[in-house]
């Protein structure tokens, strides 16, 4: 909960025109002699973190294929591969070294798009929501501002995933020999056979993964990242070096995607086995695997997320860093707000 939502059960009114966001008016008042390519909330500012996004996500699922082919295949065929361990033994004995990258280029595709929007979405919709409620509000309610824009962002970024998801997932969940296993043999069979329902049929359920992942993944990233600096670094983030920022940006992230796996994994299990068995939904896709069934293969996502998710934002404020954008601090109880409260002179 929201430090002093008790004090403030419903969402105080605005005594001014707000003309600009919480985020803005910290971040001008830490940074106001830094020079930055482009200013904060801008067309230029949300494009180029969408391009921070793309990176972020891109990069990290591709270079974790291995991983995510082994805990898919744990998932659905429980049978053939018995373990973490056992699955890459038995993907490598089946298809070679090569067998463990089966996969990577709808990944790679379908996780640039994801990112590209999750990240660029989050962003735009934090800002409007924000400047929406009012600066006092955006600070009293934020885990819930964080997690509206990141559930916002998600619904769009699993749009532009799923084709290439479907495809990944029947390409990795497939025995050996009874589908393709290139992008560009595979995506035409599902079309064939399936038409475009082929590649959203797992849509609901890709929701069902990724939104609460998804706000999982911003909400406790932005809420541990302010902790760390109130109560774990031993210095303010202002006199922090940019490397020392990124390290706390990576701790964070690994916290946040521990959480997050735990989150989504009964989804991502149903999301799975449902491109591999035809005609199946939601509930016979349950019905089929069961409560246990359902939690298999949790710790290697465990593993791969945790990873993921710390590098995703190592990476993207990484990206901020280099391409000079804003990075405005942690927030903190505007002026008026402290008025209100008593903790300040007028």
């Amino acid at each position: 909960m929201d430090k002093l939502s008790g004090l403030f059960p419903n969402p105080v009114k605005a005594t001014a025109p707000q003309d600009q966001s919480l985020v803005k008016r910290n971040f001008a008042a830490a940074s106001a002699d830094e020079e930055f390519s482009c200013e904060f909330g801008s067309t230029k500012y949300f494009a180029l973190c969408a391009f921070g996004g793309v990176l972020s996500c891109g990069i990290t699922h591709t270079a974790v294929t291995p991983l995510d082919l082994v805990k898919c295949r744990l998932q659905v065929n429980r049978e053939y591969y018995k373990s973490l361990g056992n699955g890459f033994k038995v993907t490598v004995a089946d298809a070679g070294a090569r067998g463990l990258f089966l996969g990577w280029a709808p990944t790679a595709i379908g996780y640039s798009a994801q990112g590209l929007c999750k990240f660029g979405f989050y962003e735009v919709f934090k800002n409007v929501y924000a400047n929406a409620i009012g600066e006092e509000n955006a600070f009293l309610w934020r885990t819930s501002l964080y997690l509206a824009s990141s559930a916002s962002a998600e619904f769009f970024a699993d749009i532009a995933l799923s084709p290439m998801e479907s495809v990944k997932v029947r390409m990795q969940t497939a025995m050996p020999g009874t589908f393709p296993t290139t992008l560009r043999a595979a995506a035409p069979k599902i079309y064939a056979e399936e038409g475009l329902n082929g590649f959203y049929k797992a849509l609901g359920p890709l929701w069902g993964r990724q939104i609460p992942y998804t706000m999982m993944k911003f909400a406790c990233f932005e809420r541990t990242v302010e902790l760390l600096y109130a109560n774990v670094v031993p210095k303010p983030r202002s006199e922090c070096t940019k490397g020392e920022q990124l390290l706390v940006t990576f701790a964070a992230g690994y916290i946040a995607g521990v959480f997050c796996a735990i989150v989504s994994h009964p989804a991502d299990t149903i999301v799975s086995y449902m491109n591999k068995a035809k005609g199946s939904t939601v509930g016979s896709a349950a019905k089929a695997l069961g409560f246990g069934g359902m939690w298999a293969g949790l710790g290697p996502r465990i593993i791969m997320i945790g990873t993921l998710t710390a590098l995703q934002w190592f990476i993207y404020d990484g990206v901020k860093v280099q391409l000079r954008l804003p990075r405005p601090p942690p927030p903190e109880m505007p002026e008026s707000l402290k008025i209100k409260l008593g903790l300040t002179q007028q």
